[in-house]
C-alpha cells in the first residue's frame, strides 16, 4: 500500500506529467482559457487515462505478453486510446452538451495526447501490474489536471492585468507554465 502512495504522490506531484516530463502541453495550453473548461478537460483526462490504463494493462498481459507480439503494443494502445476517447466524446455531446461544445477540437485531441499514450507505454516499461498501473494512471491524470486547473485560474486572473504588448496572449501564458514548472520542482524533496 506504501508504494502505492509513494507511486500516486510521485506521479500527481514530482513526476508531473505537464509541468515535468512534458507531454499534453497542446490541451494544457490551449484548454486553459477558463477554470470551467480546464477542470471538463482534466475530468474528462482522469477517465480516459485511468480507464485505458487498465484495458492496455490487461492486453499486454493477457494478450501481448502471451502471444508474443509486443511490438504491437503503440498501436493497439493508441486503438484502445481512440475508442475510449469515442467514448467520452459520444456521452458528453449526449449528457453535457455546454462542456462538449466548450471544449471544441480539444476533446479529440485527447486521441492523440501524448500523456495519455505516454501512461500506457510507462506502465508497460516500468513492469507495473494492473493495480499499479491503473494508479499510476490516475495520479498522473489528477496532476494532469491539478495543471491545467492551476493554469486556468492564473490566466482568468491575467485578463485584468496590464501585459506589455510583446508578451500579451501565448508568450505570458508559456512564462506562467514555466514558473509553474519550476514551482513544481519544489515537489521533488518529497519523495
Amino acid at each position: 500500500m506504501t508504494n502505492l502512495i509513494l507511486i500516486a504522490i510521485g506521479s500527481a506531484l514530482v513526476n508531473n506529467v505537464v509541468l515535468s516530463q512534458f507531454l499534453g502541453l497542446c490541451p494544457f495550453l490551449g484548454v486553459s482559457k477558463k477554470v470551467e473548461t480546464a477542470s471538463g478537460m482534466g475530468a474528462a483526462v482522469i477517465f480516459v487515462i485511468t480507464l485505458s490504463s487498465f484495458v492496455t494493462g490487461l492486453i499486454n498481459q493477457f494478450l501481448l505478453v502471451r502471444l508474443d507480439i509486443t511490438y504491437l503494443q503503440t498501436i493497439v494502445f493508441i486503438l484502445v486510446i481512440a475508442a475510449l476517447v469515442q467514448f467520452v466524446e459520444m456521452f458528453l455531446k449526449k449528457f453535457m452538451t455546454g462542456l462538449y461544445s466548450s471544449l471544441g477540437v480539444f476533446l479529440p485531441l485527447i486521441t492523440t495526447n501524448c500523456a495519455v499514450l505516454g501512461i500506457a507505454l510507462t506502465n508497460v516499461q516500468k513492469d507495473y501490474s494492473i493495480l499499479t498501473g491503473v494508479v499510476n494512471g490516475f495520479a498522473t491524470a489528477v496532476g494532469f489536471t491539478i495543471s491545467i486547473v492551476i493554469l486556468a485560474g492564473i490566466r482568468e486572473k491575467m485578463e485584468y492585468n496590464d501585459i506589455p504588448k510583446p508578451f500579451q496572449g501565448m508568450p505570458i501564458v508559456l512564462v506562467t507554465a514555466g514558473l509553474m514548472a519550476i514551482a513544481f520542482c519544489g515537489f521533488s524533496g518529497l519523495l
